[in-house]
């Protein structure tokens, strides 16, 4: 009889562990900056996401598909209800002009553990 509360006791301690789980939720997943000139070729947008699950969530990294863009995103654990946003910033300095698109890779402890953002516009030269 010992035996199988302990049993039913860790059936049910796992199965409550299992369903605390942090899940990302992002407000819009790509960004476009329209037509700018070479002559601000430095562009800025905010991704804004919220933890919709019912643990901390945390966000382990961001990765660009290229030097010319970089993330940056809320270091701390974010609350079940609460928000946090990833920061990114293109720098076409020294690039072609013409139009772009870049991903932004994130990596998180929930659900889904990926997330991928886009950004593009078009770098027109200037006149």
């Amino acid at each position: 009889m010992k035996r199988v509360l302990l049993a039913l006791l860790l059936v049910t301690l796992t199965v409550g562990y299992a369903s605390a789980q942090a899940k990302i939720k992002f407000d819009k997943t790509s960004y476009d900056f329209g037509k700018f000139s070479e002559v601000t070729p430095v562009q800025k947008c905010t991704f804004t996401f919220t933890n919709v699950g019912n643990a901390p969530l945390i966000v382990n990294q961001a990765v660009a598909s290229c030097g010319c863009t970089v993330p940056k995103y809320t270091k701390k654990p974010v609350a079940p209800g609460e928000k946090g946003t990833v920061n990114v910033t293109y720098n076409g300095k020294g690039r072609f002009p013409g139009h772009f698109k870049k991903t932004i890779t994130i990596r998180t402890n929930g659900e889904p553990g990926m997330v991928r953002l886009y950004i593009e516009g078009t770098m027109e030269t200037k006149k």
